[in-house]
């Protein structure tokens, strides 16, 4: 049985463009609403992917208030739905107020039925990219468990985290190399879960965090009276982590007299607390991180080499945010759920600008930049949809305030469906123009438009 066409939702009160409007769409099933009522009930019911909206409805339908009502009722009860209103002659304040409550686009009355329906095609077509990626963001939650709050639809990730999938059942020690940011210290609890230890404790510790002289300390324990102020025997992180992981952070920073140490527990298996003279055996899987070239280090004496490869028996490279096509909008958009849910629930989303600016912003700080950005943003947000201003962020060359118009907000639109089914499509030029729904030249003459790259 072939799939349902996907629903168009008309809000208008004029039966003859009503009419015209609703034989107009064959791939669509058109459905009409002519006053607030009926539209909340229509969306609640089709749940609707795309609307269009004449803002002129009774008992108002000489005004705005009706359908500006009625579009905020749509961003409050859906905010993903692309609602395209009409611009009647001299009303364009009115379909930039309506941009502004989370519009996706307008059209102008009289109504040119090819011009709408390329506007239609291209909200749907939006609207169908961005249904995937919370498919994928849902997948990296349920089928790839090793992911555990990993949000990710990146191939680049996605190869990490099936690497991870495949040593986390040995007992090998595991490095993971990447920035400050990138997430290490989550996919180490991933791995940790995915293992046969998940039963067992899942001990971390920053190694560049605590004094030298504290960290052997946090590290093996120590027995009573060991040093002024040791009151009382201490199990250390190691102990702690028996039947478990211990995850050892920047363990670059470690000293060189510490090294010795880790390094003879890594082959014995056993420790000795600071002022204790009794071997403890500890059975815990080792698994570490560092953002320091740790191989020049021991060129310069810094780290040794035994130890080393005693660590980095499987080695995991982790990509910069910026090199993982799409994640930044994936994570941008679940830190905006999570944090509005927890400080400011009148946010909804984000308004196009802010989308077009996370896109091209560089993130030097990773995901944890991206995290504190939207955190912010959302406590200082006074709308429903956050923008770049709020997220202190400007895109270069798209999002700047100058270039700020219907033009170019719809071109930062189109450069990012583009985009986005590149990244699905793993840059394959005809699966690219499938998933858009236009033909390959189209989708060249559009590349080169928007002087992107297919990969």
């Amino acid at each position: 049985m072939a799939d349902k066409n996907p629903v168009l939702l008309v809000i208008e009160d004029d039966a003859g463009l009503q009419a015209q409007l609703k034989w107009a769409y064959e791939d669509f099933e058109v459905v009409i609403a002519g006053d607030r009522e009926s539209a909340i009930a229509a969306l609640r019911h089709h749940e609707p992917a795309v609307v269009t909206l004449d803002l002129g409805l009774p008992p108002d339908p000489d005004g705005t208030t009706e359908g500006f009502a009625v579009l905020d009722a749509i961003m409050q009860l859906k905010p993903d739905t692309k609602v395209i209103v009409a611009s009647g002659h001299g009303a364009r304040e009115s379909a930039l107020q309506a941009i502004d409550h989370g519009a996706y686009d307008f059209y102008q009355k009289p109504v040119d039925i090819d011009a709408l329906g390329l506007i239609v095609r291209r909200a749907h077509n939006l609207h169908e990219i961005e249904q995937e990626n919370r498919r994928l963001v849902e997948r990296a939650g349920d089928d790839n468990k090793v992911l555990g709050r990993l949000i990710t639809g990146a191939p680049e990730m996605v190869k990490v985290a099936r690497t991870i999938e495949r040593v986390a059942s040995t007992n090998v020690s595991v490095m993971l190399l990447g920035a400050s940011g990138t997430g290490k210290e989550l996919l180490a609890q991933g791995l940790h879960d995915a293992s046969d230890r998940s039963a067992g404790p899942f001990v971390a510790i920053n190694c560049a965090a605590i004094p030298e002289n504290l960290l052997e300390s946090e590290l093996f324990g120590h027995e009573k009276g060991a040093f002024t102020g040791a009151v009382k025997a201490t199990e250390g992180k190691i102990e702690t982590a028996h039947g478990g992981t211990l995850f050892l952070d920047e363990v670059g920073d470690i000293p060189l007299a510490l090294q010795v140490k880790l390094l003879r527990f890594l082959q014995e298996r056993t420790i000795e607390r600071i002022g204790g003279r009794k071997e403890i055996a500890v059975n815990t899987r080792i698994v570490c991180a560092t953002h320091q070239n740790l191989e020049a280090m021991i060129g310069e004496g810094q780290f040794r080499e035994d130890l080393f490869y005693r660590l980095a028996e499987i080695v995991v490279r982790i990509p910069n945010l910026a090199e993982r096509h799409g994640d930044a909008t994936l994570l941008g958009k679940a830190f905006l759920k999570r944090f509005a849910a927890e400080m400011n629930p009148q946010v909804t989303g984000f308004a196009p600008d802010a989308l077009a600016a996370i896109d091209a912003h560089d993130w030097p700080g990773n995901v944890r930049e991206l995290e504190n950005r939207m955190k912010r943003a959302v406590i200082m947000a006074d709308g429903k949809l956050i923008s770049a201003g709020d997220l202190d962020l400007q895109e270069s060359g798209e999002g700047r305030d100058d270039v700020l118009n219907i033009k170019a907000a719809r071109e930062m639109s189109d450069r990012k469906v583009i985009r986005h089914a590149l990244a699905r499509s793993e840059g394959n030029i005809s699966s690219t123009a499938k998933m858009l729904g236009i033909s390959r030249p189209t989708l060249y003459d559009l590349l080169k438009q928007y002087d992107l790259q297919a990969s």
